[in-house]
């Protein structure tokens, strides 16, 4: 195998890593590019003491360490403000804002091996959940707990001693057993009940039909819309809110199934007066025994080729 590919082999393993620490597919991917810039230029002096991957995983941390020093850390609407009631008082993004942005399953080298043991690392919630750690504690965490480095190896990486690093790694732990879900909580319903959780809730999102939703909707299910910071907490706001914001009728919406974070997801395209479905939201909900417990829905469409998913659709795609 030549260097170039594999250097190749591992890009997907990297960019996973690289949005635990940054949370954003986009910066990741500039990370993973500056990486693979920074090993080319410097292969010449790489004397092979470990193998091309731990290698490439020591400068991609360099270059993620370095890029978190120049940005803001990214959320989720519920982790700056309280949630809203009015559906019609929809708060404007504040400028300084940066939301965390969803991972494509695809870009885990359509591996569905990989995509199960990874799932719970990549899940939302995780990610949201490591975003409130300092950068050096968020690397030691990721590399121990999901790269499976020894504590040595992250020590020397991070240029400190073994007990500095299993020290911040117990913090870090701590740390995100408040924040984080607890490993019950990511459980889905077993299959055929989770197929069948999806499609009803598919078709009752297409048509609007509240009843329908709110029998698929957990209590205390949660709805975030990034950019927009307001989220609303609770079915019956939730509820509201869709009610207000939901075309009523057939032929309104259409919902495309797709993979994101290791969770189902949808594409949301809405019908325009010309007939063509535009890209409007990418909804990730979090399916649990109880029914829907929250879902994050990014407004943004310019995720949808990223999903490999076009900005427009015919009525008959």
């Amino acid at each position: 195998m030549n260097l170039e590919d594999e250097f190749a082999q591992y890009r997907g393993d990297l960019v996973a890593y690289c949005y635990r620490m940054l949370a954003s597919l986009h910066d990741a991917e500039d990370a993973v590019q500056e990486t693979y810039l920074r090993a080319w230029r410097g292969f010449a002096e790489f004397e092979q003491r470990s193998s091309v991957k731990t290698w490439l995983y020591r400068i991609a941390t360099r270059v993620c360490l370095n890029a978190l020093k120049h940005s803001s850390r990214r959320m989720v609407p519920s982790a700056v403000g309280a949630p809203g009631t009015d559906p019609d008082d929809l708060a404007a993004q504040a400028p300084e804002a940066t939301w965390l942005e969803p991972f494509p399953d695809l870009m885990l080298n359509a591996d569905p091996a990989l995509v199960v043991g990874t799932r719970q690392s990549l899940r939302l919630a995780m990610v949201a959940a490591l975003q409130h750690l300092p950068p050096r504690q968020r690397a030691v965490l990721i590399l121990r707990d999901v790269v499976a480095w020894q504590a040595s190896e992250v020590a020397d990486l991070l240029e400190t001693t073994t007990a500095a690093v299993n020290s911040s790694l117990q913090r870090a732990r701590t740390e995100i057993a408040k924040l984080a879900p607890a490993e019950d909580q990511f459980s889905e319903p077993d299959e055929p009940v989770r197929r069948a959780l999806l499609d009803q809730y598919a078709k009752a999102f297409e048509s609007a039909d509240m009843v329908a939703l709110k029998s698929l909707l957990a209590q205390d299910t949660r709805w975030e819309m990034p950019p927009v910071p307001t989220w609303f907490d609770g079915r019956e706001d939730v509820l509201r809110l869709l009610t207000a914001k939901l075309r009523p009728g057939e032929g309104q919406r259409i919902m495309v199934e797709t993979s994101a974070n290791g969770q189902p997801a949808f594409a949301v395209y809405i019908r325009g007066r010309e007939g063509t479905f535009h890209a409007h939201q990418l909804q990730v909900p979090t399916l649990t025994r109880s029914g829907i417990s929250a879902v994050l829905a990014f407004h943004r469409a310019d995720l949808f080729p990223l999903f490999g998913l076009p900005v427009d659709r015919a009525a008959t795609d």
